[in-house]
Protein backbone atom coordinates (compact mmCIF):
# COMPACT_ATOMS: atom_id res chain seq x y z
CA UNK A 1 0.00 0.00 0.00
CA UNK A 2 1.42 3.28 -0.97
CA UNK A 3 1.96 5.76 1.66
CA UNK A 4 -0.66 8.45 0.20
CA UNK A 5 -3.22 5.51 -0.17
CA UNK A 6 -2.37 4.99 3.65
CA UNK A 7 -3.19 8.54 4.73
CA UNK A 8 -6.55 8.22 3.11
CA UNK A 9 -9.62 7.66 5.66
CA UNK A 10 -12.02 5.00 4.22
CA UNK A 11 -15.34 5.50 3.29
CA UNK A 12 -18.08 5.21 6.17
CA UNK A 13 -20.04 1.49 6.00
CA UNK A 14 -23.40 1.90 5.15
CA UNK A 15 -23.56 -1.89 5.22
CA UNK A 16 -23.64 -3.29 8.77
CA UNK A 17 -22.55 -6.65 6.89
CA UNK A 18 -19.17 -5.38 5.99
CA UNK A 19 -18.41 -4.34 9.15
CA UNK A 20 -15.72 -6.83 9.81
CA UNK A 21 -13.12 -6.19 6.97
CA UNK A 22 -13.65 -3.04 7.70
CA UNK A 23 -12.30 -3.70 11.20
CA UNK A 24 -9.54 -5.98 9.72
CA UNK A 25 -8.49 -3.36 7.10
CA UNK A 26 -7.96 -1.04 10.03
CA UNK A 27 -6.06 -3.68 12.05
CA UNK A 28 -3.93 -3.97 9.34
CA UNK A 29 -3.31 0.02 8.65
CA UNK A 30 0.38 0.78 8.82
CA UNK A 31 1.72 2.93 11.57
CA UNK A 32 2.22 6.20 10.71
CA UNK A 33 5.45 7.92 12.70
CA UNK A 34 8.01 10.79 12.28
CA UNK A 35 11.40 9.46 13.28
CA UNK A 36 14.07 12.04 14.91
CA UNK A 37 17.08 11.31 15.33
CA UNK A 38 20.83 12.26 15.37
CA UNK A 39 21.85 10.75 11.77
CA UNK A 40 20.98 7.45 10.21
CA UNK A 41 21.28 3.49 11.13
CA UNK A 42 19.62 0.29 11.25
CA UNK A 43 16.25 1.51 12.83
CA UNK A 44 15.46 4.00 10.08
CA UNK A 45 16.19 1.43 7.00
CA UNK A 46 14.21 -0.82 8.99
CA UNK A 47 11.56 1.32 9.47
CA UNK A 48 11.57 2.44 6.25
CA UNK A 49 11.18 -0.92 4.88
CA UNK A 50 8.54 -2.25 6.85
CA UNK A 51 5.31 -2.76 5.38
CA UNK A 52 3.43 -2.01 9.03
CA UNK A 53 5.22 1.39 8.80
CA UNK A 54 4.40 4.52 6.92
CA UNK A 55 7.32 7.01 7.64
CA UNK A 56 5.78 10.28 7.19
CA UNK A 57 8.88 12.25 7.99
CA UNK A 58 12.49 12.48 9.65
CA UNK A 59 14.00 15.24 11.51
CA UNK A 60 17.25 15.53 12.56
CA UNK A 61 18.69 16.59 15.75
CA UNK A 62 22.21 17.37 17.56
CA UNK A 63 23.99 14.42 19.53
CA UNK A 64 26.23 11.67 18.43
CA UNK A 65 26.46 13.81 15.11
CA UNK A 66 25.39 17.49 14.63
CA UNK A 67 22.15 18.19 13.16
CA UNK A 68 23.41 20.22 10.15
CA UNK A 69 24.87 16.36 9.10
CA UNK A 70 22.61 14.49 10.70
CA UNK A 71 20.09 15.56 7.83
CA UNK A 72 22.06 15.23 5.09
CA UNK A 73 22.92 11.56 5.92
CA UNK A 74 18.84 11.39 6.44
CA UNK A 75 18.46 12.80 2.87
CA UNK A 76 21.26 10.54 0.95
CA UNK A 77 20.17 7.18 2.86
CA UNK A 78 15.95 7.62 1.78
CA UNK A 79 17.26 8.49 -1.71
CA UNK A 80 19.57 5.67 -1.87
CA UNK A 81 15.76 3.38 -0.26
CA UNK A 82 14.12 5.37 -3.42
CA UNK A 83 12.08 7.00 -0.23
CA UNK A 84 13.22 10.71 -1.58
CA UNK A 85 9.27 11.66 -1.15
CA UNK A 86 10.31 11.43 2.69
CA UNK A 87 10.82 15.45 4.19
CA UNK A 88 13.79 15.86 6.07
CA UNK A 89 13.37 18.65 8.47
CA UNK A 90 16.70 20.18 10.45
CA UNK A 91 16.24 20.25 14.31
CA UNK A 92 18.08 21.73 17.06
CA UNK A 93 21.77 22.36 16.61
CA UNK A 94 22.36 23.00 20.34
CA UNK A 95 20.60 21.29 23.51
CA UNK A 96 18.57 23.50 25.67
CA UNK A 97 21.17 24.94 28.16
CA UNK A 98 23.67 22.30 28.32
CA UNK A 99 27.00 23.29 26.28
CA UNK A 100 30.64 21.46 25.58
CA UNK A 101 32.13 24.20 27.88
CA UNK A 102 29.70 23.09 30.54
CA UNK A 103 30.61 19.18 29.83
CA UNK A 104 33.47 19.98 30.48
CA UNK A 105 33.20 21.38 34.10
CA UNK A 106 30.88 18.86 34.84
CA UNK A 107 33.77 16.22 33.92
CA UNK A 108 36.27 18.31 36.44
CA UNK A 109 33.83 18.31 39.08
CA UNK A 110 32.55 14.74 39.10
CA UNK A 111 34.15 12.48 36.95
CA UNK A 112 34.56 11.86 33.27
CA UNK A 113 32.04 10.46 30.97
CA UNK A 114 32.24 8.10 28.77
CA UNK A 115 30.54 9.24 25.86
CA UNK A 116 30.49 12.97 24.84
CA UNK A 117 28.64 12.67 21.24
CA UNK A 118 30.01 16.03 19.02
CA UNK A 119 31.90 16.90 21.84
CA UNK A 120 33.91 13.51 21.61
CA UNK A 121 37.97 13.88 21.00
CA UNK A 122 38.98 10.65 22.81
CA UNK A 123 38.00 7.82 24.41
CA UNK A 124 39.17 7.78 28.42
CA UNK A 125 40.64 4.55 27.95
CA UNK A 126 41.59 2.20 25.17
CA UNK A 127 38.71 0.84 23.59
CA UNK A 128 38.17 -1.46 20.41
CA UNK A 129 35.48 1.13 18.63
CA UNK A 130 37.07 4.03 16.83
CA UNK A 131 36.94 7.43 17.71
CA UNK A 132 34.79 9.78 15.62
CA UNK A 133 36.01 12.74 13.92
CA UNK A 134 35.56 16.07 15.70
CA UNK A 135 33.76 18.07 12.86
CA UNK A 136 31.97 21.52 14.01
CA UNK A 137 28.14 21.80 12.92
CA UNK A 138 29.16 23.26 9.41
CA UNK A 139 30.71 20.01 8.72
CA UNK A 140 28.73 17.51 6.39
CA UNK A 141 31.68 15.83 4.17
CA UNK A 142 31.91 12.61 3.84
CA UNK A 143 28.84 11.47 3.72
CA UNK A 144 27.73 7.50 3.41
CA UNK A 145 26.71 6.75 0.36
CA UNK A 146 27.62 10.67 -1.00
CA UNK A 147 26.67 13.82 -1.13
CA UNK A 148 22.34 14.18 -1.16
CA UNK A 149 21.14 15.58 -3.88
CA UNK A 150 17.74 17.25 -2.42
CA UNK A 151 17.43 19.75 0.42
CA UNK A 152 15.99 19.87 4.04
CA UNK A 153 12.03 21.65 4.37
CA UNK A 154 12.49 25.52 4.58
CA UNK A 155 10.98 25.00 8.78
CA UNK A 156 12.62 23.24 11.87
CA UNK A 157 11.82 20.24 12.85
CA UNK A 158 9.59 21.14 16.15
CA UNK A 159 7.05 22.94 13.35
CA UNK A 160 7.29 20.48 11.10
CA UNK A 161 6.11 17.45 13.65
CA UNK A 162 3.67 20.66 15.27
CA UNK A 163 2.34 20.90 11.47
CA UNK A 164 1.86 16.99 11.02
CA UNK A 165 0.41 16.15 14.26
CA UNK A 166 -2.33 19.26 13.66
CA UNK A 167 -2.56 17.48 10.08
CA UNK A 168 -3.12 13.72 11.42
CA UNK A 169 -4.50 14.46 14.49
CA UNK A 170 -4.31 10.85 17.09
CA UNK A 171 -2.61 8.86 14.15
CA UNK A 172 1.26 9.81 14.17
CA UNK A 173 3.97 8.27 16.93
CA UNK A 174 6.97 9.88 17.05
CA UNK A 175 9.86 7.47 17.25
CA UNK A 176 13.15 9.32 19.19
CA UNK A 177 16.29 7.99 18.86
CA UNK A 178 18.20 10.98 20.01
CA UNK A 179 18.22 13.69 22.44
CA UNK A 180 14.80 15.29 22.43
CA UNK A 181 15.64 18.81 21.79
CA UNK A 182 13.36 18.93 19.15
CA UNK A 183 10.09 17.63 20.90
CA UNK A 184 10.76 19.72 24.40
CA UNK A 185 10.50 23.09 22.05
CA UNK A 186 7.84 21.59 19.53
CA UNK A 187 5.99 20.91 23.34
CA UNK A 188 6.75 24.97 24.35
CA UNK A 189 5.47 26.15 20.92
CA UNK A 190 2.17 24.25 21.01
CA UNK A 191 1.15 22.89 24.17
CA UNK A 192 -1.17 20.29 22.20
CA UNK A 193 1.80 19.19 20.41
CA UNK A 194 2.22 15.76 22.70
CA UNK A 195 -1.72 15.37 23.08
CA UNK A 196 -2.06 15.48 19.49
CA UNK A 197 0.24 12.60 18.88
CA UNK A 198 -1.06 8.95 18.99
CA UNK A 199 2.04 8.85 21.11
CA UNK A 200 6.11 8.88 21.51
CA UNK A 201 8.19 5.28 21.66
CA UNK A 202 11.93 6.71 22.63
CA UNK A 203 15.35 4.90 23.06
CA UNK A 204 16.58 6.29 25.97
CA UNK A 205 17.53 6.61 30.04
CA UNK A 206 19.01 3.82 31.84
CA UNK A 207 17.46 1.66 35.21
CA UNK A 208 19.80 -1.06 36.04
CA UNK A 209 21.55 -1.99 33.03
CA UNK A 210 23.78 -5.85 33.79
CA UNK A 211 26.33 -7.18 31.59
CA UNK A 212 24.51 -10.46 29.45
CA UNK A 213 27.25 -10.93 26.46
CA UNK A 214 30.58 -12.09 26.98
CA UNK A 215 32.46 -10.60 24.91
CA UNK A 216 35.33 -7.79 24.64
CA UNK A 217 32.96 -5.58 22.63
CA UNK A 218 29.72 -5.73 24.46
CA UNK A 219 31.79 -5.76 27.88
CA UNK A 220 33.38 -2.33 27.47
CA UNK A 221 29.44 -0.67 26.82
CA UNK A 222 27.84 -2.76 29.92
CA UNK A 223 30.65 -1.88 32.28
CA UNK A 224 29.87 2.01 31.98
CA UNK A 225 27.03 1.36 34.32
CA UNK A 226 28.45 -0.30 36.76
CA UNK A 227 28.89 2.76 38.72
CA UNK A 228 26.77 5.26 37.08
CA UNK A 229 23.47 3.13 36.42
CA UNK A 230 21.23 5.71 36.39
CA UNK A 231 23.38 7.47 33.37
CA UNK A 232 22.78 7.41 29.26
CA UNK A 233 24.03 9.49 26.86
CA UNK A 234 20.63 10.30 24.59
CA UNK A 235 19.25 11.56 28.32
CA UNK A 236 22.83 13.34 29.44
CA UNK A 237 23.33 15.26 26.43
CA UNK A 238 20.24 17.82 26.89
CA UNK A 239 18.53 16.62 30.27
CA UNK A 240 16.20 19.36 30.19
CA UNK A 241 14.20 18.28 26.85
CA UNK A 242 14.06 15.35 28.70
CA UNK A 243 12.32 16.33 31.46
CA UNK A 244 9.77 18.76 29.63
CA UNK A 245 9.01 15.99 27.02
CA UNK A 246 8.46 13.72 30.38
CA UNK A 247 6.09 16.33 31.45
CA UNK A 248 4.24 16.50 28.33
CA UNK A 249 0.81 14.71 28.43
CA UNK A 250 1.05 12.23 25.71
CA UNK A 251 -1.48 9.42 24.91
CA UNK A 252 1.49 6.66 25.42
CA UNK A 253 4.99 6.82 26.31
CA UNK A 254 7.20 3.67 25.68
CA UNK A 255 10.79 3.83 26.62
CA UNK A 256 13.45 2.16 25.43
CA UNK A 257 16.36 2.32 27.65
CA UNK A 258 19.75 0.89 27.64
CA UNK A 259 18.99 -2.00 29.83
CA UNK A 260 17.68 -4.33 27.07
CA UNK A 261 20.36 -3.55 24.95
CA UNK A 262 23.41 -4.95 26.53
CA UNK A 263 21.88 -8.63 25.73
CA UNK A 264 22.14 -7.55 21.88
CA UNK A 265 25.15 -6.46 19.56
CA UNK A 266 24.96 -5.37 15.81
CA UNK A 267 27.31 -8.26 14.95
CA UNK A 268 29.20 -8.77 11.68
CA UNK A 269 26.99 -11.60 11.15
CA UNK A 270 23.76 -9.55 11.41
CA UNK A 271 25.07 -6.95 9.46
CA UNK A 272 25.58 -9.45 6.76
CA UNK A 273 22.36 -10.42 6.88
CA UNK A 274 20.73 -7.14 6.55
CA UNK A 275 23.56 -6.32 3.51
CA UNK A 276 22.10 -10.01 2.06
CA UNK A 277 18.29 -8.94 1.82
CA UNK A 278 18.70 -4.72 1.67
CA UNK A 279 17.79 -3.21 -1.63
CA UNK A 280 20.71 -2.65 -3.30
CA UNK A 281 20.89 1.10 -2.80
CA UNK A 282 22.06 1.23 0.36
CA UNK A 283 23.91 -2.49 0.47
CA UNK A 284 27.41 -0.68 0.65
CA UNK A 285 25.70 1.88 3.14
CA UNK A 286 25.04 -0.92 5.39
CA UNK A 287 28.66 -2.65 5.36
CA UNK A 288 29.65 0.29 6.45
CA UNK A 289 27.87 0.47 9.57
CA UNK A 290 30.62 -0.78 12.20
CA UNK A 291 30.00 -3.52 13.97
CA UNK A 292 30.39 -4.23 18.04
CA UNK A 293 27.68 -1.59 19.02
CA UNK A 294 24.62 -2.73 21.06
CA UNK A 295 21.35 -3.00 19.07
CA UNK A 296 20.16 0.58 20.81
CA UNK A 297 17.67 2.66 17.88
CA UNK A 298 17.40 -0.87 17.01
CA UNK A 299 15.37 -2.26 19.50
CA UNK A 300 12.64 0.51 19.34
CA UNK A 301 12.08 -0.47 15.41
CA UNK A 302 11.89 -3.91 16.75
CA UNK A 303 9.36 -3.37 19.30
CA UNK A 304 7.18 -0.89 16.97
CA UNK A 305 7.06 -3.79 13.72
CA UNK A 306 6.85 -6.56 16.65
CA UNK A 307 6.02 -5.78 20.26
CA UNK A 308 6.59 -9.75 21.10
CA UNK A 309 9.92 -8.81 20.71
CA UNK A 310 9.48 -7.88 24.39
CA UNK A 311 10.15 -9.84 27.35
CA UNK A 312 9.66 -7.75 30.41
CA UNK A 313 8.48 -4.04 30.76
CA UNK A 314 6.95 -2.49 33.56
CA UNK A 315 4.78 0.32 34.37
CA UNK A 316 6.62 3.23 35.89
CA UNK A 317 6.22 7.49 36.50
CA UNK A 318 9.69 8.74 34.86
CA UNK A 319 11.50 11.86 34.77
CA UNK A 320 15.11 13.16 34.47
CA UNK A 321 17.12 15.20 36.62
CA UNK A 322 17.85 18.49 35.43
CA UNK A 323 19.93 20.27 38.14
CA UNK A 324 23.62 20.66 37.33
CA UNK A 325 24.70 18.38 39.97
CA UNK A 326 26.37 14.98 40.63
CA UNK A 327 23.44 13.11 38.71
CA UNK A 328 23.16 15.52 36.09
CA UNK A 329 20.79 13.63 33.92
CA UNK A 330 20.48 10.86 35.39
CA UNK A 331 17.36 8.78 35.59
CA UNK A 332 14.36 8.87 38.12
CA UNK A 333 11.29 6.65 38.25
CA UNK A 334 8.43 5.84 40.51
CA UNK A 335 5.89 2.92 40.69
CA UNK A 336 2.33 3.90 41.42
CA UNK A 337 1.66 6.22 44.60
CA UNK A 338 5.15 6.97 45.02
CA UNK A 339 5.93 9.70 42.19
CA UNK A 340 6.24 13.87 43.48
CA UNK A 341 3.01 14.25 41.70
CA UNK A 342 4.88 16.97 39.89
CA UNK A 343 3.02 16.03 36.35
CA UNK A 344 5.12 12.91 35.59
CA UNK A 345 3.55 10.70 33.44
CA UNK A 346 3.16 6.78 33.62
CA UNK A 347 5.56 4.69 30.94
CA UNK A 348 5.81 1.65 29.67
CA UNK A 349 9.46 0.90 30.38
CA UNK A 350 11.37 -2.09 28.44
CA UNK A 351 13.21 -4.31 30.60
CA UNK A 352 14.26 -6.97 28.20
CA UNK A 353 13.81 -8.50 24.79
CA UNK A 354 14.50 -11.63 22.55
CA UNK A 355 18.11 -10.90 21.12
CA UNK A 356 17.40 -13.61 17.90
CA UNK A 357 13.99 -12.14 17.88
CA UNK A 358 15.01 -8.79 17.73
CA UNK A 359 17.50 -9.58 15.24
CA UNK A 360 15.16 -11.82 12.79
CA UNK A 361 12.38 -8.59 12.99
CA UNK A 362 14.95 -6.23 11.95
CA UNK A 363 16.13 -8.38 8.68
CA UNK A 364 12.91 -9.94 7.61
CA UNK A 365 11.59 -5.80 7.98
CA UNK A 366 14.70 -4.66 5.83
CA UNK A 367 13.64 -7.27 3.41
CA UNK A 368 10.30 -6.30 2.55
CA UNK A 369 12.00 -2.79 1.04
CA UNK A 370 8.90 -1.80 -1.72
Amino acid sequence: MGQAQARTPAPAQKDAGKTAPAKAEQANARQMVIIDDEGTSLMHIALLASPKIDVVGVTSVSGNIWATRGAAMQLRMLELMGKDKVPVAQGALYPLLNTEEKTRRWEALYGKLTWKGVWMKEWVEPTQQSTPPYRTPQDVSDIPGGAPKGHVLAEAAANFMIRMVHKYPGQITIVEGGPMTNLALAQRLDPEFASLAKGLIYMGGSFNPRQVLDNRSAADFAREFANSPRREFNIRFDPESASITSHAPWKSITVVPVDPSTATQLTPDLLARVAKVAPAGIRQVVSGFEPGFPLWDEIVAAVLIDPSVVTRSEQLYVDYDSQFGATYGDTLSWREHYQPGLGEQKATVILSVDPGKVDDTLVDAVSRAR
